[in-house]
């Protein structure tokens, strides 16, 4: 039996609307048609979609595969990734039903648990939305996200799962379609959904591919997010950081007259030189990492920059 090569975390464009007032209503611009068409290019044995906070898309994109022979090898799977009612996230897979937003993670964890799925910590020790120790709870936990550019996120994470003895997996978060893939694991089992997800409880399954997002690809996901959902950042700033609305304003212009600009590259490169520098504090030199969810951002900034 060969073993199945699986992307375990990646959006489309049914994840739109569904992460939140807080957040920004457009999350990723992939098509089920183009997200398909990119597995089969890649060579993708199966992959879950893990949309935000909804189970939409699964049967779209399951449907659109059913009608096109090329794709009859590549196996679509049904998952979600859902925000607890502390903004934090959590990994489902195989679910049948949709978990809404807003549940504690006990809640969230028993109707997994309910439903025969398997439940996963996602970016644990990410900066603003990860379960940290209480990643513990879950089946697997994800020690690699590609969207972790800091670095310190996944190697705490790495620490935390060897530490704990967990089942450990990758995955690539994938909101643009040039990321799907970037990370891969091998499941040994068939490739069909039951026995994936008994070979998952198990610890069958390896990481076989790792590799982080580029900064051509994080302001390509920026300018898809900007272009559509600049109004309601704007009113989020306004409501939350009035002081900081003009700037973001002309941050906003300036932007959309050039992204291609090697200063947005510029300012990418000091944006993680900066994160980096707070994730090291936070995951290897604990101070406090409530104030990143409660997004605070005067006391987020001494954090940074000292």
């Amino acid at each position: 039996m060969d073993a199945v090569r699986i992307e375990l975390h990646c959006h489309n464009e049914f994840s739109n609307f569904q992460l939140g007032l807080k957040e920004a209503p457009y999350d990723c611009g992939i098509s089920i048609e183009e997200q398909i068409e990119q597995a089969y290019k890649i060579g993708l044995d199966a992959f879950f979609i893990t949309n935000h906070n909804t189970l939409d898309g699964y049967k779209s994109l399951l449907e659109y595969k059913e009608n096109h022979e090329k794709y009859q090898h590549i196996q679509v799977y049904p998952g979600e990734e859902i925000t607890t009612d502390k903004g934090i996230h959590v990994l489902a897979y195989g679910l049948t039903d949709t978990i809404k937003a807003g549940k504690s993670i006990t809640e969230i964890l028993d109707i997994i648990k309910n439903q025969g799925a398997v439940s996963c910590a996602p970016h644990p020790f990410g900066l603003n939305n990860g379960l940290r120790e209480k990643a513990v709870l879950c089946d697997l936990i994800e020690v690699f996200n590609s969207n972790n550019v800091d670095r310190y996120s996944n190697m705490r994470a790495t620490y935390f799962a060897k530490t704990n003895k967990m089942i450990e997996v990758s995955g690539s978060d994938s909101h643009i379609l040039s990321t799907l893939g970037r990370c891969t694991n091998l499941v040994d089992s068939e490739n069909n959904l039951d026995d994936i997800l008994d070979a998952m409880r198990k610890g069958r399954i390896i990481i076989e591919n790792t590799g982080y997002i580029t900064s051509r690809e994080m302001i390509e996901h920026a300018k898809y997010k900007i272009e559509n959902s600049k109004d309601d950042i704007i009113r989020y700033f306004k409501e939350n950081h009035p002081h900081l609305t003009g700037l973001c304003r002309f941050l906003i212009t300036a932007f959309e007259s050039n992204p291609d600009s090697v200063v947005w590259t510029a300012m990418y490169r000091i944006a993680v030189h900066l994160t980096t520098k707070l994730s090291n504090k936070i995951n290897f030199k604990n101070q406090d990492y409530e104030i990143l969810y409660e997004r605070n951002l005067r006391a987020i900034l001494p954090m940074i920059l000292t």
